[in-house]
């Protein structure tokens, strides 16, 4: 569409992925389009988001560290959510926990009406007609509107629906919070019940100085049948400390997947593993420390986060950034954190933590996985509560610029004394992106150290297929498919996919590796021939041509660091939460075409070997993260580890 004016009086916000309408004597601003084609009268709000993405970002960051900043009756926001001394919930509420990714995808339209309200300063135009199916944002436009002396207009469009929810579900949902919040905790109680005193006689009598809280997921599956604890996030880390004779001890996340569905399996596999362990592995699961009194906490602490959630819900729906009011977007999470079923899994995880450090003799040194979960900031302080030793924090996978977890406004690492953002004493993070990323983000260069990419070793020597010519005769093109964990991107990848291939030039194999939480079944998706698989993605990606992620994997990166020409989604309804956003080589791809495109341009593409070398620390014998179990004087379990090689 071609516009004759570059200024015009009216605005037309076209919130939808469909092609927009035709319209003159307008600007036309595309909200949810990610195009460089843009015709004169266009704007792109995705496009304007990575341009200005470092200011928005900080923007945004501001806005939530200063929404605790706020003040009730002369107190502080995150000081009336102190539910122990020097311990407040607000650390744990997914205001602060910010994940885009899954959690609250409302926060990318917090960023879009950030790039709106930049664009829109310094220019002049007498109304805004918003075409959308958003309830809220249209919300968040009317007050900016109304604020600007703009006349503002809304269409409400058709909302698609991606699954039918079950009547049982759409019930619960009209639940009120605190039913709901109840109902919730009572499934879970009831699932994970089996669990209860799994290995808890053996952690209360362990002589281990050393603790690892782990999720019980991605176990090796050949490790598994025969009893023993391998697992992908820590690689040979546990077996060499086991080896030389270093006692551990293993506190587990049980996430429910294929090899392990149940928690009664669950229990079994603890006890095999403590069996096999012979005394150097101790295996708990938190569900282990589930008692009547843990049920009785959660209970009296829910009931005064209900209060005061909604005592202090006024206060911060008067907040704004930047001349923006973001609330209507957030208001209903607030609620559903603080009186609803994210409240009791919360303060569940909260006391379930305390429960296992109470009962853990005293340790010398403690590693988590990392991804800044807001259950996560129970664990910091339940285990310094405790008097344990040093804490460290372990990023197993990438720190991406997008996925707001990470990132937190630089104010919030000062030390107070008073209810502070619960820090890890280290945080390891695996080379030199993740590095940069972190200081870059402003967190204490003196807490971050370099460890090896225990999840990724098996990349060091790995060899990818040589890149084709391009003027090599076409061949048949094996397209390697890597799945993630959400199953609503999965589809849109396979989705695209399907559209994809009839446009392809030349003959297509397709294998696809699914996520162990997302299966993907070829019934789904009748316009793809493939094969899905299991199989170790070394083996994979020594296979493939050409690798195609989804917008979010980090999968992505295995093939990146091997060295395997690698396409992307690109998803213009969320931010780039790719790992690989920046850089060389990369193809993204948003539309049928692009992506089929993408597809055969990838494979004459070869991979910058220094950009391998620069995202991961490659050394399968481990001596950074020798150095750092030394770190710890007078301590004798880690004593043989002294000869680094």
């Amino acid at each position: 569409m071609k516009n004759s004016h570059s200024t015009a009086d009216r605005l037309l916000v076209w919130d939808s992925e469909e092609l927009p309408p035709v319209m003159v004597d307008c600007t036309l601003m595309l909200w949810r389009r990610f195009t460089d084609d843009l015709s004169l009268g266009e704007v792109s709000i995705p496009k304007l988001i990575e341009e200005q993405a470092e200011s928005l970002k900080t923007s945004y960051l501001s806005w939530i560290y200063e929404l605790g900043e706020l003040r009730f009756r002369d107190r502080r926001v995150v000081d009336h959510l102190e539910i122990q001394p020097g311990f407040s919930y607000w650390w744990m509420t997914r205001l602060v926990e910010k994940c885009n990714y899954s959690k609250s995808p409302q926060i990318t339209d917090a960023f879009r009406l950030l790039a709106f309200k930049n664009w829109a300063n310094g220019r002049t135009f007498k109304s805004v007609k918003l075409l959308s199916a958003d309830t809220r944002m249209a919300k968040c436009i009317r007050i900016w509107c109304a604020g600007s002396g703009v006349r503002f207009e809304w269409q409400r469009l058709s909302r698609k629906r991606a699954e039918p929810k079950t009547f049982f579900r759409r019930f619960y949902r009209r639940l009120p919070y605190s039913i709901q919040a109840v109902s919730s905790l009572a499934s879970y109680l009831i699932d994970r019940w089996p669990l209860r005193g799994s290995g808890l006689k053996n952690w209360k009598e362990t002589t281990g100085q050393i603790t690892f809280i782990s999720y019980f997921f991605n176990l090796v599956p050949e490790a598994l049948k025969n009893g023993t604890f391998q697992s992908g996030y820590w690689a040979h880390l546990p077996d060499e400390l086991q080896r030389e004779g270093c006692q551990t001890n293993w506190l587990h996340v049980y996430v429910k997947d294929g090899l392990v569905p149940t928690a009664r399996y669950a229990s079994g596999v603890i006890q095999q593993f403590n069996r096999s362990g012979i005394g150097r592995q101790i295996h708990v699961t938190l569900d282990s420390f589930l008692s009547v009194r843990v049920i009785l906490l959660v209970l009296y602490y829910g009931l005064r986060l209900s209060f005061l959630g909604r005592v202090l819900r006024t206060t911060l729906s008067s907040s704004k950034a930047d001349a923006l009011d973001f609330w209507p977007l957030f208001d209903e999470e607030w609620l559903y954190d603080l009186c609803g079923p994210a409240a009791m899994m919360n303060l569940l995880y909260f006391n379930l933590f305390q429960e296992a450090f109470t009962a853990l003799p005293g340790q010398q040194l403690g590693y988590y996985l990392q991804e800044n979960q807001g259950w996560e900031a129970g664990l910091v302080h339940a285990w310094k509560k405790s008097g344990h030793g040093l804490l460290t924090g372990v990023p197993h996978s990438t720190v991406r610029y997008w996925d707001l977890r990470y990132f937190f406004d630089p104010r919030g690492y000062r030390r107070t004394g008073k209810n502070d953002l619960p820090l890890p004493d280290k945080v390891a993070l695996n080379g030199a992106a993740a590095m940069d990323k972190y200081q870059k983000g402003g967190y204490p260069a003196a807490d971050c150290i370099e460890v090896e990419a225990l999840r990724y070793t098996y990349i060091q020597g790995f060899s990818a297929k040589s890149p084709r010519s391009p003027d090599a005769p076409k061949s048949v093109l094996n397209v390697l498919v890597l799945g993630e964990y959400l199953h609503g991107n999965t589809r849109k990848q396979m989705r695209l996919l399907e559209q994809a291939l009839p446009l392809l030039q030349e003959d297509v194999t397709i294998t696809v590796k699914p996520h162990p939480a997302c299966p993907i079944l070829s019934a789904d998706y009748p316009g793809i021939s493939m094969r899905v698989t299991m199989e170790p993605i070394s083996q994979l990606l020594a296979e493939c041509d050409v690798a195609y992620s989804s917008a979010v994997t980090s999968a992505a990166v295995d093939a990146y660091c091997a060295g395997v020409p690698i396409v992307s989604v690109l998803d213009p309804d969320v931010l780039n939460l790719s790992p690989l956003r920046g850089c060389s080589g990369v193809l993204f791809a948003s539309t049928p075409q692009a992506l089929a495109n993408a597809l055969m341009q990838a494979v004459t593409v070869p991979q910058l070997e220094s950009d391998q070398d620069g995202f991961f620390i490659f050394d399968t014998r481990l001596p950074r993260w020798r150095k750092l179990l030394l770190n710890v004087r007078h301590y004798a379990d880690v004593k043989s580890f002294s000869k680094i090689p």
